[in-house]
């Protein structure tokens, strides 16, 4: 019987993968990549946070909805009160991160951690690894951070 099953579901995903190949390609090109590939380009955060932080476009442009990118900050780095016009999705890669949104309680990523953020909602985070923090973040939305003054609490 298992045996059935596992056929029967490996038919069904040769039949989708088969029928699926026939959609129009969107023209992009797959990737793959890891946050010590020495072909990234890193460059400077946005000015509104501090000397240190870089980012590094993976996939998109920036400017449109859509955007993937490493954000990198050095071993006890902070990051200052901010928000973004967008959502965005996010996963540690290195290092180990503080993270708060206002209202909520602060709560520390290890490499792995997942962690979503809502459009316009205030945040913060510090590296507090001793080595550096990268974070993969996935914006919904174009790119952008403002400042936000005051506390979270």
């Amino acid at each position: 019987m298992h045996m059935m099953i596992q056929a029967a579901l490996l038919a069904a995903a040769m039949t989708f993968a088969g029928t699926s190949g026939s959609a129009k390609s969107s023209g992009e090109t797959p990737l793959a990549t890891t946050a010590s590939d020495p072909a990234l380009q890193w460059g400077p955060c946005p000015p509104i946070f501090p000397e240190g932080c870089e980012i590094a476009v993976l996939h998109g442009d920036p400017a449109l909805p859509n955007a993937d990118v490493f954000l990198r900050v050095p071993a006890g780095y902070v990051i200052p009160p901010h928000r973004h016009t967008s959502a965005e999705r996010m996963i540690l890669v290195t290092g180990r991160l503080q993270a708060q949104y206002k209202g909520a309680q602060a709560t520390t990523l290890a490499p792995g951690s997942y962690a979503y953020g809502p459009a316009k909602l205030p945040h913060r985070a510090s590296c507090i690894s001793d080595h550096p923090c990268t974070l993969f973040i996935a914006f919904e939305g174009a790119v952008d951070a403002e400042a936000v003054a005051g506390t979270l609490d």
